[in-house]
């Protein structure tokens, strides 16, 4: 039964402590049936107690075990048919180090009542937050974070992440703490070199210690400072790992100072803790020196933005902040000047560099009509255009929050590590502590087993399992960037390398999706060209916006006939058009005009059954007084110049092709025949091409779906990879995974290979990464690993995983696709 009760508060409360309860938001219930059905589904999610769901306040009120039902609860409600409003925060996160730290800044937010999904991201350093509406606010979150011992605060526009990155880094995160307490672990490190040449030399122990203490105490009280905070909220990182490691080698020569007499030389490890110090230093500067690097792509586009425009009002030009543009308004772009807003030309003829946006590096022409986009570089000619789209609407807006979406969120490759990270530092410590005391008890050296503990702490690295999988998709979303290929979150990112079918839309897809003229053909012989024929048909058109009409003057443009003027033009609804040209009554139509009007097609009858039968439209042209055939004209969607090659290297990697379209089966059979396509399903309705999608599917294929129009926005999300063209509709986009932002067939094979560059760069990273700890720990607990050495191999791990997945920036478009090569 819906509940009666007042207004619920908006944020989720619990009046007693044994009874929790809980609101959802719900959107789409209509009436009282809608109430029962959303009650009942919710009444089936475990540990859900009690529901009562009311239409006044959209809202359901749940009994339940605790907060942790609520995502299931969502769930249920979508699977109902209804739809939970949820809201999206993004925090950037300080002080984090290793994967230990994002496993438990995500416990700090999924404990915030109302957050539904919650992914942290140690490459951007950043928190990705799903709430339910009006349940948690950014106060909260950032509080929970700070109780799990981090800063926290909330990303207010998209590219700031990049902007940020971009700024000087501050003193204690640059290189001169580096340098100086390198310089200072110099010296101590010296007599050991020394020894490898055979000459026997130390400082006293005194020098030592004075070198050592700034070194463990200032430049290392960052690991002091983050591994206390780690301790409070019952937990462990890396920080405290190279605490506890340090601080061992440093009280451990401050007891062998201790007890040995003045005039006696102890070996000390002073040398051991302030070089470990340095190194994890080193390793951590270069870490977010390559991780920064990571963001080039994001912090490329955000530096396209101008910040001022220069917009005409009243007749006089002046220049404006970018912000104070509104839509409507029109802006002047002079030429070499980077394009403000999103628009439309309204004077004036250039040429645009849009590269940063799609990739490709022809200029493209603009005139009158054009669309020009926020961004790109105008050339040679002064353009005038009308406001369509500012700020968070424009297109290269659009792209850095799709960019930033992808490189924020987790690839599922990603949960394991997560799980390993959980109990990586325990581990770590447990290990440490058998290590000191099995070398104590059965070896008797209480001062070999702490310097092999030691090792142990400081070799331990979860930095190179928390930037294994980020770094990589970051570089790898990057690079497709570059190339006009925007992935909209990792999951499509790591689906596409096994993608073995893709499915095609036809018009517009791998079409042009505007129709041309393609034949024609006279009665008269003596205008075997058609250009008589081609003036007629363009007079009757000239006034008229229909694609074919088009399609016809700008044939007769091409030829440059001059077209004469037609009178008494007047539309024949569900027929053609009628009018007289040069004295003579024609008429303009199809087929079925043709027979109406009683004019034999004569010897052009077989011509138009060949064009038909082609896929072609044919239209013709009939004198009316008295009814003869004039000629015909015939309509095709020309193929894109990059299909042909795209499908070829499609099929060259392995990957079936498929052709998904409305059109009749001549139309598709010709442009399968063609581009070499494997199989074409033709005369599919919109609505049953999801369905045929799910069943290309069947037997373990991965399907990606390519398409750019409204009714393959349902084919897009029913794929495992929807891949969607931005000459499209915007419905198209948001159903997809991958949008391509040229309509190009060949960025299709580009997508599939950056995915699969990119996982394997994952895969290479995470090998790594597990294969450095699985070695490495056993060997500095066995005493095979001096804690320097340990600690320079801890600074290495993580330096070489984000290198590695640099290396993703050297990918180009046209690289071997899903099963090539390095």
């Amino acid at each position: 039964m819906p509940s009666s009760s007042a207004a619920l508060p908006s944020q989720p409360v619990r009046p007693a402590a044994d009874a929790p309860e809980w609101r959802l938001p719900v959107d789409g219930m209509t009436c009282a049936s809608c109430v029962r059905r959303v009650e009942n589904a919710l009444a089936r999610v475990p540990g859900v107690r009690d529901v009562a769901v009311n239409l006044a306040t959209e809202a359901a009120t749940l009994r339940a075990d605790s907060g942790a039902v609520l995502p299931a609860a969502a769930r249920a409600v979508a699977d109902a048919g209804y739809a939970v409003p949820q809201d999206s925060i993004e925090l950037d996160i300080a002080d984090m180090t290793c994967a230990s730290c994002v496993a438990r800044v995500e416990k700090a937010l999924h404990a915030v009542p109302g957050v539904m999904d919650a992914q942290v991201n140690l490459a951007t350093e950043r928190a990705s937050v799903s709430v339910l509406r009006g349940a948690a606010d950014t106060a909260a979150l950032v509080a929970a974070i700070a109780r799990a011992g981090y800063g926290a605060t909330q990303v207010e526009e998209a590219g700031q992440q990049a902007t940020q990155a971009g700024r000087p880094t501050a003193f204690w995160d640059g290189p001169w703490p580096v340098a100086i307490s390198a310089a200072l672990s110099l010296p101590l490190m010296a007599p050991m070199v020394l020894q490898w040449f055979g000459v026997h030399w130390m400082l006293p122990a005194w020098v030592q210690w004075l070198l050592a203490t700034p070194v463990q105490f200032v430049f290392g009280w960052r690991f002091y400072k983050a591994g206390w905070k780690a301790v409070r909220a019952g937990a462990g990182n890396m920080d405290l790992l190279v605490a506890l490691g340090t601080t061992a080698a440093y009280g451990l020569s401050l007891w062998l100072m201790w007890r040995t007499p003045a005039d006696a030389m102890p070996h000390l490890y002073f040398e051991s803790a302030a070089v470990v110090i340095a190194l994890v230093r080193l390793g951590k500067w270069l870490e977010t020196r390559a991780k920064r690097q990571t963001a080039d792509a994001i912090r490329a586009l955000a530096a396209l933005r101008p910040d001022t425009a220069r917009v005409r009002r009243g007749g006089q030009e002046k220049s404006v902040p970018l912000a104070a543009v509104r839509v409507g308004d029109e802006v002047v772009v002079r030429p070499g000047e980077r394009i403000p807003v999103d628009a439309e030309v309204t004077e004036g003829n250039s040429h645009a560099d849009e590269s940063m946006l799609t990739g490709e590096s022809v200029p493209v022409p603009k005139k009158p009509g054009d669309r020009i986009t926020g961004g790109a570089i105008n050339f040679e000619g002064l353009l005038v255009a009308r406001t369509v789209a500012v700020g968070a609407e424009t297109v290269l807006a659009r792209i850095i929050r799709m960019v930033e979406h992808a490189q924020a969120a987790k690839a599922p490759i990603q949960r394991m590590v997560d799980q390993v990270s959980a109990v990586f530092v325990p581990v770590v410590l447990g290990i440490a502590l058998v290590t000191v005391l099995g070398w104590g008890l059965f070896a008797g050296d209480w001062e070999v087993a702490l310097l092999n503990a030691v090792a142990v702490l400081v070799i331990a690295c979860p930095c190179a399992l928390g930037l294994a999988t980020p770094t990589a998709i970051m570089a790898g979303t990057g690079a497709g960037a570059r190339a006009g290929i925007l992935i909209k979150d990792a999951e499509a990112l790591e689906i596409a390398h096994r993608v073995s079918v893709v499915a095609f839309d036809k018009t517009g897809t791998l079409t042009v999706g505007k129709p041309e003229v393609v034949a024609l053909h006279a009665s008269d012989l003596a205008d075997a060209e058609g250009t008589s024929l081609l003036a007629r048909l363009a007079a009757l058109q000239a006034g008229s916006e229909h694609p074919l009409a088009r399609a016809v003057l700008a044939a007769a443009q091409a030829r440059g006939i001059a077209v004469p003027q037609a009178t008494e033009v007047r539309a024949l609804p569900g027929r053609g058009i009628a009018g007289v040209v040069d004295g003579k009554a024609l008429q303009l139509g199809s087929e079925r005009l043709r027979a109406a009007l009683g004019a034999e097609a004569g010897t052009l009858a077989p011509v138009a059954q060949r064009l038909r039968d082609q896929g072609r439209t044919v239209s013709w042209l009939v004198e009316t007084a008295p009814p003869r055939v004039a000629g015909l004209v015939a309509f095709g969607d020309a193929i894109k110049p990059g299909a042909p090659a795209a499908i070829a290297r499609l099929r060259a990697a392995g990957v079936r092709t498929v052709m998904l379209t409305g059109d009749n089966a001549g139309a598709a059979a010709r442009v399968a025949q063609t581009l070499g396509l494997d199989e074409v399903q033709a005369e599919v309705l919109p609505e049953d091409k999801a369905a045929r999608v799910q069943e290309l599917g069947q037997g373990g294929a991965v399907v990606a779906m390519v398409g750019d129009g409204i009714n393959d926005a349902p084919a897009l999300a029913a794929a495992d990879v929807g891949i969607a063209m931005s000459t499209g509709t915007d419905v198209a986009m948001h159903a997809a995974g991958i949008t391509l932002m040229r309509g190009d067939p060949a960025l299709v094979a580009d997508a599939l290979a950056v995915s699969h560059r990119t996982v394997r760069k994952i895969r290479q990273n995470l090998f790594w990464a597990f294969f450095y700890n699985v070695v490495g720990i056993p060997l500095a607990a066995a005493g095979l690993l001096n804690p320097v050495v340990a600690g320079a191999a801890m600074a290495f791990s993580s330096v070489s995983v984000v290198s590695n997945a640099l290396l993703l920036r050297r990918w180009r478009p046209g690289a071997a696709t899903a099963q090539g090569g390095e």
